[in-house]
């Protein structure tokens, strides 16, 4: 299972400014390794995020991402105290959920 996301979510006026890092080695199926055997693709497929039940995000990635991406966005009509839900899922089934408030 990969690392927890690093997930920030403050307000800023009447907006919430939302910034994730994801840790995944989001592997391109086109690197190969000392021995020379390709290196098989693993990467974030989808990324849903929910922010006071309501999904805000739903964002598909592929191949041309790079490692560990930062995703960064801003929420209109959230206020403190929101959860947070960050999901991804990867071409190998692979998911992970985490999640936090709005501070």
């Amino acid at each position: 299972m990969a690392d927890p996301m690093k997930i920030r979510a403050k307000m800023e006026g009447d907006v919430a400014d939302i910034k994730v890092l994801m840790s995944h080695a989001m592997e391109t199926g086109q690197r190969k390794d000392s021995s020379g055997k390709t290196i098989p693709a693993h990467y974030i497929q989808s990324i849903v995020v929910e922010v006071g039940g309501k999904t805000v995000v739903e964002a598909g990635t592929n191949t041309s991402v790079s490692r560990n991406p930062v995703l960064g966005f801003k929420v209109k009509g959230a206020k403190a105290g929101d959860k947070v839900v960050i999901t991804w899922t990867d071409n190998k089934g692979d998911k992970r959920t985490d999640e936090t408030t709005v501070a």
